[in-house]
């Protein structure tokens, strides 16, 4: 079974592999989806973040105090360099949100039965059963891979420059991160892997060596240089195309 839909802004395809596998089972995935994206989007004047941000909700929802609090732990844990309060902003948790949706829209997935299947949000891909063969762009050339990974029951998220400019930014700085090119992390869950990769980008260079180091996390990244930077555990083959300092 095969679907794709637009939702928080990127399209979201979902494969699964499982004979049999309930149609309903993928609705409710998007259901979800759409949910969340109508509930925590920062661009809907009536989502509950907005409403949070203008003092109008006096209690965040369980889901959103989840995320609201994921949020202040990757602050912390990065020294201010991720912050989804900056100055001049309003409150945008979409760093944590895309990761955390997708990941439990697998976690639902897996409920109804789900064994083998890939659900991809917009490049980051949460992969069950396997192996999948998952490439990584190269920060560059959009017709380019730098890196192929084989995927079992992990999941990929990259952080980088290439289509929306610079637009992490370095919370200690309030500058734009532009240390370096791309970061992608591999990690048991796509709210790990996704929010490791933001953040580790918007702390610079030196993000590479602070994600490689939380367990579970493998790290492959191409620095403002063009060097590439890969921690001894990361599943991905060298291509071609691979930049080189």
């Amino acid at each position: 079974m095969r679907r794709v839909e637009h939702v928080m802004g990127f399209p979201v395809s979902v494969r699964v592999d499982d004979e049999g596998f309930p149609e309903a089972a993928v609705d409710g995935l998007f259901v979800w989806l759409h949910e969340v994206d109508a509930r925590f989007s920062p661009f809907r004047p009536d989502s509950e973040v907005s409403r949070l941000d203008r003092g109008e909700v006096s209690e965040p929802s369980p889901a959103l105090r989840e995320v609201l609090d994921l949020c202040e732990e990757y602050r912390v844990a990065t020294g201010g360099a991720f912050d989804i309060r900056l100055p001049g902003r309003g409150l945008d948790p979409c760093a944590v949100v895309k990761g955390w949706s997708v990941q439990k829209g697998a976690a639902l997935l897996a409920a109804a039965g789900a064994r083998r299947f890939c659900l991809n949000a917009g490049g980051d891909v949460v992969a069950a059963g396997g192996p999948w063969r998952v490439g990584v762009r190269h920060p560059e050339h959009a017709d380019q891979l730098c890196t192929v990974l084989d995927l079992t029951d992990r999941a990929v998220a990259t952080s980088a420059r290439y289509e929306r400019g610079d637009h992490i930014i370095d919370g200690r700085t309030g500058r734009p991160a532009t240390g370096l090119l791309s970061l992608t992390v591999v990690a048991p869950t796509l709210t790990e892997a996704d929010t490791v990769a933001t953040a580790a980008f918007a702390m610079g260079a030196e993000g590479v060596a602070w994600a490689a180091a939380r367990e579970n996390c493998e790290v492959f990244a191409v620095d403002a240089g063009r060097r590439v930077l890969r921690s001894p555990g990361f599943p991905g083959e060298r291509t071609a195309t691979q930049p080189t300092g």
